[in-house]
């Protein structure tokens, strides 16, 4: 390594594991509800509290996870164990909980929910707490950082497409919901597996000393990084991104279901989505080295506003070919919005190991996914709940108006506000290139 600059092995070596990330993410955001309320028989309410179980459990591990591998001392680093010792508990997780058990009772089904994904969510904290982690150790350099998350999200960006489109034909090739699932399960399991295994034998830590690694206390660590304000700012954005996104992920199944009466069209809209999104991540990285990534970030968030807010006024009017067309649009937002908050987190992370001369990568990156999961958890659930407070039926020949309704409100001006406060939130980030360089240099 050059003057900050990374080998493209490196790049890729690194990037890699987050195409089991972006699987996994996918494949529950998108399939975990449908799964539970459809093929497990959980009822639409309890099935959402039953995920924002297994998703508070999920956030409360995280930081957990970073205090804990900020303090890993072995001969792989502070990081690589991790994705080594944690890849085969992932995969047998990930098959467990889409293995579905045949339960009668809905609260029992429920329950047996919420403590599968309370399993499935520790064993993917475990590898992708200090998997995050690792990219600010990897290089200081700026630009480089918005090139090393470019590599990173193009995996990811592969990982989400299968997510997104490979659930059905499996389901399809399995003969049945419940056998198509635990396959799901087994195959992506295996997926995420391989992908962390692959970066840990590609991708090597800097060794750092004893005295450059932070050795507060638990409590004092988290109650310093929130003291940081550029720090907050991109936090609070990227839980407002996710949840945004999450509420349009989550209801998209049911959109294309109940609305269009075509369900199978949801995978033709998630390859159009995705598809662009993949050809425009490279091109984001060029455009935030032009405009900043700050810049970038707030257009990628105002086109997804934008398409969500069209899908609701016109989408149901004007028919699936437009609604396709559209989710083709909000697929550069998508594109634009991978890169830019992975690019200056670890520039937030080191200003502040600069300034304090502790390093606490782990420690930030475990409030990360903390809040971030929290706003996934609330998106996820609450679309459960806002499906039955509003009288949804599970597999029902048609809906209610109330439903349908819901499901309106839920893909387009729910997360097109929620989204605009990101907009205006990340204008307020104080680090551009200059800042950063400044302050390196002190």
């Amino acid at each position: 390594m050059k003057d900050g600059k990374l080998p493209v092995a490196t790049k890729l070596g690194f990037g890699v594991c987050d195409l089991g990330g972006n699987l996994f993410f996918t494949a529950m955001g998108f399939w975990s509800l449908n799964y539970l309320t459809d093929t497990v028989a959980v009822p639409a309410a309890a099935a959402g509290v039953a995920i924002m179980v297994g998703k508070f459990w999920d956030a409360v591990t995280d930081p957990m996870m970073g205090f804990i591998s900020d303090r890993t001392r072995s001969r792989w680093g502070r990081r690589r164990p991790y994705l080594l010792f944690g890849a085969i508990p992932l995969l047998l997780s990930m098959w467990w909980f889409f293995s579905a058990p045949k339960i009668a009772d809905g609260t029992l089904a429920a329950i047996w929910a919420a403590l599968a994904l309370c399993v499935l969510n520790t064993a993917y904290t475990v590898v992708n707490i200090p998997y995050s982690a690792l990219t600010p150790e990897l290089t200081k350099d700026y630009n480089e950082r918005t090139s090393l998350n470019g590599y990173r999200f193009s995996f990811a960006v592969i990982g989400t497409i299968l997510g997104a489109a490979a659930v059905q034909p499996i389901i399809a090739a399995a003969g049945s919901s419940q056998a198509g699932f635990s396959l799901v399960g087994l195959v992506f399991g295996a997926t995420m597996a391989a992908t962390a295994l692959l970066t840990f034998a590609s991708v090597r830590e800097p060794d750092h000393d004893k005295a450059e690694v932070s050795q507060d206390g638990f409590f004092r660590t988290y109650g310093s990084v929130f003291t940081h304000k550029p720090y907050l700012i991109l936090l609070f954005v990227y839980a407002f991104n996710l949840t945004g996104i999450t509420f349009v992920q989550t209801i998209l199944v049911y959109y294309f279901k109940y609305i269009f009466g075509n369900e199978a069209l949801t995978t033709i809209a998630m390859l159009l989505l995705l598809v662009t999104a993949a050809l425009c991540v490279p091109i984001s990285v060029l455009v935030a080295k032009r405009i900043g990534k700050k810049r970038t970030y707030q257009l990628a968030l105002g086109i997804i506003a934008v398409a969500c807010m069209v899908i609701f006024l016109f989408a149901h009017r004007l028919g699936p070919v437009f609604t396709l067309a559209v989710m083709t649009v909000s697929g550069i937002g998508i594109g634009f919005g991978y890169v830019p908050p992975f690019a200056m987190l670890p520039d937030a992370v080191e200003v502040d190991a600069k300034r304090r001369g502790k390093r606490r990568e782990g420690a930030f990156y475990g409030i990360w996914t903390f809040t971030s999961k929290i706003g996934v958890a609330l998106a996820t659930s609450l679309a459960g709940v806002f499906l039955g407070l509003a009288g949804y039926v599970a597999n029902a020949a048609s809906q209610p108006e109330s439903a349908i309704l819901a499901i309106r409100l839920v893909i387009g001006p729910l997360p097109a506000a929620i989204l605009l406060a990101g907009i205006l939130l990340v204008e307020r980030y104080p680090l551009d290139e200059k800042t950063y360089e400044a302050i390196m240099a002190e």
